[in-house]
């Protein structure tokens, strides 16, 4: 039971990634409701099958306070694809404030972006524009979604319908 089961609101915006148990735990007490289940992947017990949830959805609404995707170095290597915003390299990554602190830069999602060791020692205390240097991508605060689609795309395509890639 190693898959991950996307959990709804009741007006379809994703809350959490649980496990099969507890999905099935969820369903049987009959607080949310089975959208649809990963093909041919079945739980057998002595009387019973039960089939893979795949997407639920909450029976009641439940109103969750946003707490957005926390700002940490993991995160911001998974936002740009672990690779360097300057040359695109894969080794080495640090964390580039992309105006300088010295400057007046902040220390927030628009300001960070991965960078290799080599491009990050070339930029010093320069911007990119100072330092010659073009970012491949405009940094942005990822929404929970954008990182929801990230691991459906590897993990659980039947998820995918059910997702806003838009806002991702």
């Amino acid at each position: 039971m190693e898959k991950r089961v996307l959990v709804l609101n009741l007006d379809h915006s994703p809350v959490a990634i649980v496990t099969v148990q507890k999905a099935l735990v969820l369903t049987i007490l009959e607080k949310v409701s089975c959208l649809t289940h990963y093909e041919s992947l079945v739980i057998r017990t002595v009387d019973r099958e039960f089939r893979y949830p795949a997407v639920i959805r909450l029976n009641d609404y439940k109103h969750i306070p946003y707490k957005g995707v926390m700002l940490n170095r993991a995160n911001i290597f998974r936002r740009d694809s672990n690779e360097c915003q300057y040359c695109g390299s894969k080794k080495q990554l640090t964390i580039d404030h992309v105006v300088p602190k010295s400057k007046g830069g902040k220390t927030n999602w628009l300001n960070l972006v991965a960078a290799c060791n080599r491009c990050n020692v070339y930029k010093g205390d320069k911007t990119p524009e100072q330092a010659g240097m073009q970012l491949k991508s405009k940094p942005f605060k990822p929404s929970l979604g954008f990182f929801i689609a990230e691991y459906a795309e590897r993990n659980a395509e039947e998820w995918i319908p059910f997702l806003d890639l838009r806002t991702a």
